[in-house]
């Protein structure tokens, strides 16, 4: 019976965890998209807001006639989104190597001991670097474990390392990249094409959680 309790417990903390997801992943991620805005076309950053209401708002409507429409442009669209990833990192990466000396765990420890508060409080914004990666267990349902781990450690996770990697890349270079390092890594003219990539890849992911949340309540 204490097995039970315990493991019914753990069940409703997972499930208001993954609650809390739903509720504000679809509004942080597509907004994070259409933040490229004001590196596209800064005179455009007062629409930030009000396209991400449409958007979600559409998002929401469509949900009525079911997820098909946007499924059929998971894989491909998702596959797309973490190839663009390892590659602006990758490219960044090239240009300014010094940044793998990151790897060295030894500048983590040296980081602790020197700044002990400020330290602790950046551990808390790590966490930060795989906000949302969570979401790809929330279709776990429908693909099974081996997919999702494959997905994960083959694409997802070597895409990411290779992006935060580029960024931190691009930060070393030019520190006042840190407006927005993720868009700046990307050549002027891929901007556009990198704004509307970013948007769709957001959708999906609003998707895949509010899927989820479907699913678990269920």
């Amino acid at each position: 019976a204490r097995t039970t309790s315990m493991l019914v417990i753990m069940w409703l903390i997972g499930g208001s965890f993954f609650y809390g997801e739903v509720v504000i992943t679809p509004a942080i991620s597509v907004m994070s998209a259409i933040e490229g805005l004001e590196i596209v076309a800064p005179q455009l950053d007062t629409w930030i807001v009000p396209l991400s209401i449409i958007v979600l708002t559409l998002l929401f409507m469509i949900q009525k006639h079911g997820t098909a429409m946007v499924g059929k442009l998971f894989a491909p669209i998702m596959l797309t989104w973490f190839l663009i990833l390892a590659g602006l990192g990758l490219r960044s990466i090239i240009a300014n190597p010094e940044v793998l000396h990151a790897l060295n765990p030894m500048w983590a420890v040296h980081f602790f001991l020197e700044y002990k508060t400020v330290s602790f409080i950046a551990l808390g914004a790590v966490v930060l670097s795989i906000t949302g990666v969570e979401a790809l267990y929330a279709d776990m349902g429908h693909f099974g474990k081996f997919p999702i781990r494959l997905a994960w450690f083959t694409v997802v996770l070597p895409s990411l390392t290779l992006n935060y990697f580029g960024q931190g890349a691009l930060l070393l270079k030019n520190p006042e990249a840190i407006k927005n390092p993720f868009f700046l890594l990307a050549p002027d003219w891929a901007l556009i094409p990198l704004l509307i990539i970013a948007a769709l890849a957001t959708v999906i992911a609003a998707q895949a959680v509010i899927s989820g949340g479907f699913s678990l309540t269920r």
